[in-house]
């Protein structure tokens, strides 16, 4: 990549970042950069943020759709128990990894026949693996997912070390 575009990028980053609450906003720091604009709604209630910058450099793993099933395969009917098990499948996976939840750049999550009982749960379920830290995150509501009882999914974009 030129000099010209790397002052480009960066002055961007600069640029984008302007009018922002972040935890980090230094090019050669080894953190995320967690970026919500003042003038734009705070999702952290909800749980999550509007950007993360992932650092100079950084390897990104990619983890696919966790669902709520046990290590024996098995699913419970009740989403709040669903949505749980799917964060400790993907804590196992982060684990496996060598990843910590902070370094979870991105989630997207499904929910089979969405409503705002169900943002409820959810939004606990992400604060208490993530803390402060809340990555970027999509929910898209789905009619079914891969299996018939599965009521829940989440996919995750990291960051490695």
């Amino acid at each position: 990549m030129s000099q010209a575009i790397k002052r480009l990028l960066i002055g961007g980053l600069i640029i984008m970042t302007m009018g922002t609450t972040a935890t980090t906003a230094n090019e050669n720091d080894p953190r995320l950069t967690i970026v919500n604009p003042q003038n734009l709604y705070d999702p952290t209630p909800n749980g999550y943020s509007t950007a993360v910058i992932v650092p100079h450099g950084a390897r990104v793993a990619y983890i696919s759709g966790q669902g709520g099933q046990d290590s024996t395969g098995a699913l419970s009917p009740d989403f709040a128990i669903q949505v749980q098990q799917a964060y400790a499948n993907l804590r196992t996976a982060l684990d496996a990894l060598g990843a910590r939840p902070n370094q979870v750049v991105k989630l997207t999550v499904f929910v089979v026949d969405h409503d705002m009982s169900k943002l409820e749960v959810l939004t606990k379920s992400v604060k208490e693996l993530f803390g402060e830290a809340l990555p970027a995150q999509t929910l898209i509501p789905v009619p079914k997912l891969a299996i018939d009882p599965m009521l829940f999914e989440v996919e995750a974009v990291v960051v490695l070390h």
